[in-house]
């Protein structure tokens, strides 16, 4: 596939989950450049002054290329949100890239603000999500196909080739936020009472401590 296809594919997936599936609050100005430094949010971030803003605060080239997988998983988010496209503050949508070793997992999350579609760049995943009813869609993607994964729903994306993949994700928000459900269970904090996640997963508490510790983030 061109790059002149890939980037009408991608200018479809910013309008088409910017205006038809409308997250975020519509912006009351042309612009309104984040500040995050001002320590002002209201439902957002505080605007720069116009008279500061430059091309810069709409530009970032942090997805051109596969993020470097160190970890225990196989994959690698690399987002472009506000937090890295000051820009975006108030304008309903991100990005992201995910790349994923032969094997690797984006393991179930799920996006509180946002609906996400992704297109597959290069190999091919097993992707999915379960419906408040508990029914578990599913589907096998490749380069070039694109899948939905509705707000709010678990999900996850699973690469079961032999060779590496890729997806860009477009989002409706500006930062669509992401809670990782073994993470957010076993390593909050404060954490979990291990009672409480005994009796839900039906184990025993020494077994919740040893998911613990191998969920616990590693200490450089």
């Amino acid at each position: 596939m061109s790059p002149t296809n890939i980037l009408a594919i991608l200018v479809i997936f910013c309008c088409s989950i910017s205006f038809a599936f409308a997250s975020d609050p519509d912006t009351l100005q042309d612009l309104c450049v984040a500040l995050p430094s001002s320590g002002v949010k209201v439902n957002g971030f505080a605007c720069k002054a116009e008279s500061n803003v430059t091309a810069a605060d709409f530009f970032f080239n942090g997805l051109a290329k596969p993020g470097v997988i160190n970890n225990t998983v196989g994959s690698l988010v690399t987002a472009a949100n506000v937090e890295k496209i000051a820009g975006l503050n108030t304008l309903g949508v991100s990005f992201s890239r995910i790349d994923f070793k032969a094997g690797g997992l984006n393991p179930p999350h799920t996006h509180p603000r946002s609906t996400e579609i992704v297109f597959v760049l290069e190999g091919q995943l097993d992707v999915g999500f379960i419906t408040t009813a508990n029914k578990f869609i599913s589907k096998s993607i490749k380069k070039g196909d694109i899948f939905v994964f509705p707000k709010g729903l678990v999900h996850f994306q699973k690469n079961n080739g032999d060779e590496p993949s890729s997806v860009i994700s477009a989002f409706n928000s500006q930062l669509p936020g992401t809670l990782s459900i073994a993470a957010a269970l076993f390593t909050s904090t404060p954490t979990v009472p291990d009672n409480v996640l005994a009796q839900a997963f039906q184990i025993d508490t020494k077994e919740v401590d040893k998911i613990k510790t191998k969920l616990a983030p590693k200490k450089g």
